[in-house]
């Protein structure tokens, strides 16, 4: 999804071997018919604009840009890993109240799309360095609460056994001494805040066992994306329960064997870096789109910035700035409110916007809306643009928490650097949709050209295509439907059908 990446490089395609002559019966030559012109497969992708760090704050904005400088990663990246960790530790504090009165989870759902190489696990670490240490904490305390609690259940189990085995006891004596045994203890909360590729199915039936807000975090994305959750007879399903999550709603489950479950007062949060392929798949797919899923979604496709990376040291400011976010970061997680009643999870208290903030989320509203009509600029993300208001809100609502868990509204500087994200992001889907390059067919097409551009060999069966080639064209109809593309765009000819064999054609756009 990002302009070197989707490139044809038509300079190095290769050259049909023959002459441009064909010889006449009569022994002379007659000129060949022209090459039909070769069309490019994507408009021209403008440059990523840059992301706005400032419109973070002091304590993410310098953090982006720090891990950014010390890894070398995109800023937009660093952005993204930090802005979804501060999500997972500020969605457990509070709801932001929307001015027409309901309640919205801070809970962010984050896609950056980065080829192999541009540095995400690495800039993905420094950010959840904080979510680790966590964890590293929670599984000390686990340890010891487990002990305890094996001890508690066996003296329980004994107890209730002598009860209900008591002859001696009539109906009343036994139901009073089983209700002063109480209920059965439970087992102490288990030591996980993130799960890099999970199913619906399977966070819903892990999740009464695990702290109430959670965060789906990959640095590899496409285990997700590709995953068992989003196999097509899963997608719909798996698309419409983490919309709910998003939501805030209540999730229940009625199942033959598991009976049925109503988990209230979850939050989740997400960030998926996934390499730009199987972003474009994920982010053009139709079920999704009209499910709801990819207007929740809040996508970066930055340009590389490989070839610019020359060493460097790091410098202590920067590890100044990383320490003042990690040490924010935990401290917020660290205070996350006490789940008194498992089964009500989290019941964060309502965070609402100053009247001047307000007055400007209605403004970013209504300027918004105003695009999505049949003749404005949004219409075609008009399912995102539905949503911006919301995302503004949400950010507001995060980038609050962070400066201070303890603030009682959102304040209209905080509410003017959410419209400027709000805006960049909105943007660049406008940017990403405009160039096609969320369109999973013409990055198939992209691959197959680029792989016999590269080939040795001028006739290249299609046998050796479905054997050999790239991954996504290695099907009779992924390949079939690649094919035809490019023949459409006059970048590849069909020279045989036995065998079938196909040629890059040559010639300038």
């Amino acid at each position: 999804m990002r302009a070197q990446h989707f490139a044809t490089e038509l300079d190095r395609l290769t050259l049909i071997d023959a002459d441009d002559h064909d010889r006449h019966e009569d022994g002379g030559f007659k000129r060949q018919a022209a090459t039909p012109e070769r069309l490019p497969l994507f408009p021209p992708l403008p440059p990523a604009a840059p992301y706005p760090l400032d419109a973070l704050g002091p304590i993410l904005g310098e953090a982006a840009c720090a891990i950014a400088r010390k890894v070398q990663s995109s800023p937009a990246i660093a952005a993204q890993s930090v802005l979804a960790a501060a999500s997972l530790a500020a969605q457990a504090h509070a709801d932001v109240r929307m001015p027409y009165g309901q309640r919205r989870p801070l809970s962010l759902y984050l896609v950056s799309s980065a080829s192999s190489g541009d540095r995400k696990s690495t800039t993905d670490n420094e950010a959840l360095w904080p979510v680790t240490r966590r964890e590293d904490q929670l599984q000390e305390m686990h340890s010891r609460d487990h002990q305890d609690w094996s001890v508690t259940i066996a003296a329980w189990a004994a107890e209730r056994k002598k009860v209900e085995s008591d002859r001696k006891l009539g109906f009343e004596d036994r139901r009073a001494a089983l209700l002063s045994l109480g209920p059965e203890p439970l087992q102490p909360i288990r030591p996980v805040l993130t799960s890099a590729e999970p199913t619906f199915e399977g966070l819903i039936k892990s999740w009464p066992s695990m702290p109430a807000a959670q965060g789906v975090f990959s640095a590899e994305g496409g285990q997700f994306t590709g995953g068992h959750g989003m196999a097509q007879e899963n997608r719909l399903r798996t698309a419409a329960g983490f919309s709910v999550l998003w939501d805030g709603k209540p999730v229940t489950r009625v199942r033959a064997l598991d009976g049925v479950s109503v988990l209230k007062g979850r939050r989740l949060a997400m960030h998926l870096m996934v390499q730009p392929e199987a972003a474009a798949a994920f982010m053009s797919d139709p079920v999704l789109r009209d499910q709801g899923l990819l207007s929740r979604i809040l996508v970066a496709a930055p340009d590389s910035i490989a070839g610019t990376r020359l060493f460097r040291v790091a410098t202590a400011a920067d590890a100044e700035q990383i320490r003042r976010y990690h040490a924010r970061m935990l401290a917020l997680l660290e205070g996350w409110p006490s789940v008194v009643d498992r089964t009500q999870g989290l019941q964060p208290r309502e965070l609402p916007m100053s009247e001047e903030a307000k007055a400007q989320w209605r403004d970013f509203y209504n300027w918004i809306e105003e695009r999505s009509g049949s003749q404005g600029d949004l219409r075609a993300i008009r399912d995102f643009a539905s949503k911006a208001a919301e995302h503004a809100a949400r950010i507001a609502g995060v980038l609050t928490i962070v400066a201070d868990e303890r603030a009682s509204a959102i304040p209209p500087e905080i509410m003017t650097a959410a419209v400027r994200l709000t805006t960049w992001y909105t943007d660049e889907a406008l940017r990403l949709q405009q160039a096609c390059r969320t369109d999973p067919a013409l990055l198939r097409a992209q691959a197959l050209l680029d792989w016999l551009s590269g080939r040795d060999e001028m006739d290249v069966k299609f046998s050796d295509v479905l054997r050999l080639g790239p991954a996504p064209t290695r099907t009779k109809k992924e390949a079939d439907a690649a094919v035809r593309v490019l023949i459409e765009h006059n970048l590849v000819e069909e020279i045989s059908e036995r065998p079938r064999l196909v040629r890059v054609v040559s010639g300038g756009v």
